[in-house]
């Protein structure tokens, strides 16, 4: 063979082997480099991400009180029991009686609110003044309770107390 057909043939074979075998591993190579480039990005990203909220976290402590009385008006669950409890021991420190709970229900007032309205009727005894004691520390609890609807009776002696029935309203998320 002669000399030129030689170095055609191992021209020939270096460019196949640069071709088959070498760009393969290149174009990997710039793959892996743009998955590293889009990593990154997306890690500087999620670093500002967390940093930001850390930030809020911070401002967010400064108002905890705050954001206490809100979590006392709004509950984070339906507690019924403490909800009765609170109504029971309200009712007897202004002086009412509490008999008891009626019906009740936890339905959410929109679709995507979170928030659950608690309707139920509650039925106390006692004198006018101490209902309207009643009423008023109902009115400045921190707990967002509304009176929908009252009804009463009067007693059928002197002797006996008033009977009022209530429909109340409270909420929570």
């Amino acid at each position: 063979m002669s000399r030129q057909t030689t170095i055609l043939i191992n021209l020939l074979a270096v460019f196949l082997i640069g071709f088959f075998l070498v760009w393969p591993q290149y174009q990997n190579l710039r793959r892996l480099n743009i998955e590293i480039q889009t990593k990154r990005t997306e890690l500087q990203y999620k670093e500002e991400y967390f940093s930001n909220i850390k930030t809020i976290s911070e401002e967010l402590k400064k108002y905890e009180t705050e954001l206490s009385k809100i979590d006392s008006a709004l509950p984070s669950g339906p507690s019924l029991p403490s909800l009765f409890n609170f109504l029971e021991k309200t009712s007897s420190q202004n002086g009412l009686i509490f008999k008891y709970v009626g019906t009740f229900s936890v339905t959410p007032l929109e679709a995507n609110s979170g928030i659950k309205g608690i309707y139920l009727n509650i039925a106390v005894a006692g004198s006018y003044p101490a209902f309207k004691n009643f009423l008023a520390s109902l009115e400045k609890t921190a707990r967002l309770i509304e009176v929908d609807n009252i009804s009463f009776s009067t007693p059928q002696k002197a002797e006996e107390p008033f009977s009022f029935n209530l429909k109340i309203k409270a909420y929570s998320y």
